[in-house]
């Protein structure tokens, strides 16, 4: 008896949802990212931050999302050169 041992591709972890089929990778993203902006919106207040030489005072929300906005860039970068070296 001979048997097919083909290898499959491997498929990632996935759930459906309303009749679609979504990666747990997409749902943890989507969860951080809600959790982020909730985190975004609950801080209002001014602070003062020191650049260099200037102080600068903004309210944390715009520290706050250029701080995400920076972080989701590097980590886009990172991933594209670590994919690319591979």
């Amino acid at each position: 008896m001979s048997r097919n041992t083909a290898k499959k591709p491997h498929q990632p972890a996935s759930v459906t949802v309303k009749g679609r089929n979504m990666r747990f990778r997409t749902i943890g993203f989507l969860l951080v990212a809600a959790l982020a902006i909730w985190f975004i919106a609950a801080n209002t207040g001014s602070v003062t931050i020191r650049l260099w030489v200037p102080t600068v005072t903004l309210p944390l929300w715009c520290v706050l999302t250029v701080t995400l906005l920076v972080g989701v860039l590097l980590g886009l970068f990172i991933a594209r050169r670590r994919a690319a070296r591979d």
